[in-house]
Order: C-alpha cells, then sequence, then structure tokens
C-alpha cells in the first residue's frame, strides 16, 4: 500500500499520542509500569487497564472506539483519564493532550504491520525474549548480547518505519550506516524472514566488527 510521507508522520504522532496519554499513561497510574506490548493488528497495555488500539480503533473490554476526537476525549471514553509522562522521561509525544487525534488508515495498517513484524522477528531472533513497546520513542525493541534490536514507525533519523540493529558500543564497517547501529526501510523488509535476516546480520557484524573509537 502506498502511504505518502507527510500521512505517515501526522499519524505516527497520532498513535504515538494515544499510546502515552490513552494506554501508557493510564496504565502507569493504575500498575505502575508504562511498557506497552504489539498484539495482532496493533498495540495494548500489559496490565490495567485493559486497553488496546486494533487498527483504527481503541478496543476497551466493553466496547471499540473510533481513533477520532482529542486525546483526552478518547481517554474519557474508554474510562480512563489522559495522562502525560514527562515525569517518567524527558521527551515523548510533541502533542498535548487535547489536540485533535489525526489518523490515516492506510498509514495506521503500514505502521501497525511493521510493529507486528518486528515483533514476530524479535521473538524468532531471540527465543522466550519479550519485545517492548516503548511509549517514550514508540518502538518495539529487545535487548541481547549488549546489542538493540527493534522497529521504530519512523523518527528524525529515519522518517518511514524502519528496523535498527544498535550495539550498546558502536562499532565500524559498512554495515552500519547511522551515529547508532543500523537502520533498514521496512520497505526493504517485506516479511517476518528479511527481517530476521537483518537482524541476525546485525548481530554477526555486532560479534565481528570492531568498536567505534571515541
Amino acid at each position: 500500500m502506498n502511504v505518502d510521507e507527510e500521512q505517515l508522520v501526522r499519524t505516527r504522532h497520532g498513535l504515538h499520542g494515544v499510546a502515552e496519554y490513552v494506554l501508557a499513561g493510564p496504565q502507569y497510574v493504575m500498575s505502575g509500569d508504562i511498557r506497552l506490548r504489539v498484539v495482532p493488528g496493533g498495540f495494548a497495555t500489559r496490565t490495567a487497564p485493559d486497553l488496546r488500539v486494533e487498527g483504527v480503533e481503541l478496543v476497551t473490554p466493553s466496547t471499540r472506539l473510533p481513533l477520532t476526537s482529542t486525546f483526552a476525549e478518547l481517554a474519557t471514553a474508554a474510562g480512563v483519564e489522559a495522562r502525560h509522562l514527562r515525569d517518567v522521561y524527558p521527551v515523548g509525544p510533541e502533542l498535548h493532550e487535547d489536540d485533535a487525534v489525526q489518523v490515516d488508515p492506510g498509514a495506521v495498517s503500514t505502521i501497525l504491520d511493521a510493529f507486528v513484524r518486528g515483533d514476530a522477528a524479535m521473538r524468532e531472533l531471540s527465543p522466550g525474549s519479550d519485545p517492548v513497546l516503548w511509549p517514550e520513542h514508540f518502538d518495539v525493541g529487545i535487548a541481547a548480547d549488549d546489542v538493540n534490536y527493534g522497529v521504530s514507525p519512523g523518527d528524525v533519523h529515519v522518517t518511514v518505519p524502519y528496523a535498527y540493529v544498535g550495539p550498546w558500543q558502536p562499532r565500524v564497517g559498512d554495515f552500519w550506516n547511522t551515529d547508532f547501529g543500523a537502520a533498514r526501510p521496512m520497505t526493504q523488509l517485506p516479511d517476518v524472514d528479511a527481517l530476521l535476516r537483518f537482524f541476525r546480520e546485525g548481530a554477526e557484524h555486532a560479534r565481528l566488527d570492531p568498536p567505534r573509537r571515541p
């Protein structure tokens, strides 16, 4: 599905706002946990309250709500109070709880599919791992052998959804193409097998390539 970059960026911000204000913030109040998880078709809380994003809807135990109105109004309709997490981490979605939720269905599908494929590939890479969707940067990732692996819906580094490999100590070599490690657009990794190959290649380069000098 072809989705233009503007739609992806706007939708990424919208989903990021829902992840923090409507899911992770209220979960932190109730359960002391900010971590979210990838589920089929979207992402969800890990503990109370029981909420998940599935496509362009917010699903509660009793109803399905369209991702519209403002973040605060959406939270209220779901039975929770919108809450930011600036007291937990210094950065997050550059949005206010009274801003409108703006998402494009095609862009939502692109982003959520990237999360689902990333979660599956990370579980294959590191059996028994528990990929976390972090509301701070809104990416899903794991760490194994001092290397971060994950999928981002896009950010200041790469504006489209991408997969990344980030050794805790940066390496030198042709594989590494960003300051934090290696990134590949998800359009170049069309399925779980391709994504897994990228992660495994990154693991091998992290093992063999020399560390970057300060």
